[in-house]
């Protein structure tokens, strides 16, 4: 599957987080790498969590390091947060937000959970197998469906708010077996977080 830097994320993210992503997510590109998700938290007073990944949706420590250390003077002069806070910068995880079509396309079969900006037949949310993916949307089977009805439910990519994979044991040795053909060699930390910018600590998933 290609790795296009540029293909569209579908996730609402709040006028903030947004203003943020515009900043991040050309620092990560000229590096490699695509942007996941970014969220404004109030952990440790304000943290401000940026995800990222590679071709092959990993991150490692040293990836983190190095968008770090670029994002830092960027974000220094366009300073978006009026308040100190902290920058975590991450790697997607095993159930991993789902935020692009690849991402659908790649976890077919998974079972994931997707919130609606906006509600059809009155439900927002569902949760069940990705059935389908083309360029429109993705198609969730609900294990849950009364009798009688479609357990199957077309979700517009455009109407997506968020999306994220759901931990099963499939989805654990899908990931054990990408580990093999991808090792990490940095001992798998792949969190580094700083504060107003300053490296205070690292963290181990």
């Amino acid at each position: 599957m290609a790795f296009d830097l540029a293909e569209k994320r579908y996730i609402k993210e709040t006028g903030l987080e947004a203003r943020i992503a515009r900043i991040v997510e050309p620092v990560a590109n000229d590096l490699g790498f695509a942007l996941v998700r970014v969220k404004v938290t109030p952990e440790n007073g304000c943290t401000l969590q940026i995800m990222a990944e590679d071709a092959h949706g990993r991150f490692t420590i040293t990836d983190c390091e190095t968008l770090s250390k670029d994002l830092s003077p960027v974000l220094d002069v366009e300073d978006p947060i009026d308040r100190e806070y902290h920058l975590e910068v991450s790697s997607p995880g095993i159930d991993r937000p789902l935020v692009r079509q690849r991402d659908f396309e790649r976890f077919l079969g998974h079972e994931a959970k997707v919130e609606l900006a906006d509600m059809i037949n009155g439900r927002k949310r569902f949760r069940g197998d990705i059935q389908a993916v083309d360029g429109d949307g993705v198609t969730i089977r609900l294990p849950d469906a009364p009798g009688g009805t479609d357990p199957d439910h077309k979700l517009a990519f455009v109407n997506i708010a968020e999306a994220k994979l759901v931990m099963t044991d499939k989805l654990m040795d899908m990931a054990r077996a990408d580990q093999e053909l991808h090792p990490i060699d940095d001992d798998e930390t792949e969190t580094v977080e700083y504060a107003d910018n300053e490296d205070v600590s690292e963290e181990k998933n």
